[in-house]
Order: structure tokens, then C-alpha cells, then sequence
């Protein structure tokens, strides 16, 4: 696949990392808009072999409820003359996130999508954590593929309002997500390749990496 130059493309934006601990439902009324004021987003790091240097791009909408990542070269496959290692691949984004004062947010959901070709008997997951700097708190998503399969495919983790962790109000905490592709072979024919890309995570308000917003308690 195409590499292109990395690009951390920042505008004003959509998303806020700090959490360490849920604030209590009653402590705050919800919002169903974000603050009218900007949100800023820093990506302090990106690692991992779905996302070597260059391939990657992170970009935030300008209404403070979506940002989006896109990759050009995350790919995990099996079979015929693959790399041994590459069957699986992983990225992990380190973000800053500046909100307005008396703010709080937590993430929503968020939508992944991509192609996969597999084979009779392969199978293959896509996996994501979220977690904030400090914090014991990470939230696991996966889900499974089998094949045969040859398509465009999504997945949405997405977690009930009651159980939506908070970022700390006054309280600078990094956000980390770190998404992983893996791909068996299984039973499928040793000579024949299996594979999953992560083309994009897109920064669709209703879908992907949506925020929940309400005021800190004291505002």
C-alpha cells in the first residue's frame, strides 16, 4: 500500500484525553453539543508496526465532536511468502487534549473500517484499548472475522451512558488508544494469503470517536 508523508494535520477540533476516574452521573448535567470553545489536540506520539513514520495522518473536525486518523500502510496477513511477524500489526497513539475550563468529555464510540481477503478457514480480529495516562482503567474491544471474506469491513465499540468514563476536571492526563490487526491462517491452504488492512478511522460525528460533554461539577 501507498506510504504518505506523516501528516498531523491539527485544526480546531474535537476531542479531549484526560481520564483517570468516572465522576459520578448526578455530578453534572450531560451535553448533548460540545463547548462552543476550541478544542486542542497534540499527538505527542505514534508507535507500532501498523503505523511506521510516515504513514499516518490525525486530523480533528472543526465543530469539537470527531477527530479522524487514516493510515496508509496497516496491514497484517498470513500465508504464501509473508513475513512471519506480519500476521500481526499494532498502532499506538499518545494524545494531548486541551479542553475549555469547567469541561469534561468522555469517548462515546468509535468506528473503524477497512478491507479483508480471507481465506476458507482463516480468520482474523480487529482489537482496540483505550486507557488514559495514570489511570488502571482500560477498556478492551475486539471483534472476529472468518472467511471466506472478501469485502469492505466495520466495527463500532460504542459503551452505554452509565458507563462512560470521565476525563478528571482540572487534571491534564494524556489519552492513548491503541488498536491492533491480527490474522490466523487456520485451516486455510499454507500457499494461499490472508490478509486485513485498517484503511481509515473516520471522524463521522454519529459513528466514530464521538464525545460526550458536560460540565464539571463547581462550574
Amino acid at each position: 500500500m501507498a506510504r504518505g508523508l506523516l501528516r498531523l494535520l491539527l485544526s480546531g477540533g474535537a476531542l479531549t484525553a484526560l481520564l483517570t476516574g468516572a465522576l459520578p452521573a448526578q455530578a453534572a448535567p450531560a451535553f448533548e453539543n460540545p463547548p462552543p470553545d476550541k478544542i486542542v489536540i497534540k499527538v505527542a506520539t505514534v508507535n507500532g508496526s501498523g503505523c511506521p513514520q510516515g504513514t499516518t495522518a490525525v486530523a480533528v473536525s472543526e465543530d469539537n465532536t470527531a477527530f479522524t486518523v487514516t493510515y496508509s500502510d496497516y496491514l497484517a496477513q498470513v500465508g504464501g511468502n509473508s513475513d512471519p511477524t506480519a500476521f500481526r500489526k499494532n498502532c499506538q497513539l499518545n494524545l494531548v487534549v486541551h479542553v475549555p475550563q469547567g469541561f469534561t468529555y468522555a469517548i462515546a464510540s468509535a468506528d473503524y473500517r477497512g478491507f479483508a481477503a480471507l481465506q476458507p478457514g482463516a480468520s482474523a480480529m480487529q482489537r482496540a484499548s483505550y486507557y488514559f495516562q495514570g489511570s488502571s482503567n482500560t477498556q478492551y474491544r475486539s471483534h472476529p472475522f472468518s472467511g471466506p471474506l472478501n469485502d469492505n469491513w466495520q466495527a463500532t465499540d460504542s459503551t452505554d451512558w452509565a458507563q462512560l468514563v470521565w476525563a478528571p476536571c482540572g487534571v491534564q492526563r494524556n489519552f492513548n488508544i491503541n488498536t491492533e490487526l491480527r490474522v490466523s491462517a487456520g485451516t486455510s491452504s499454507p500457499d494461499k494469503v490472508s490478509f486485513m488492512t485498517m484503511d481509515s478511522t473516520d471522524g463521522d460525528i454519529s459513528t466514530v470517536y464521538h464525545l460526550a460533554w458536560k460540565e464539571c461539577p463547581g462550574r
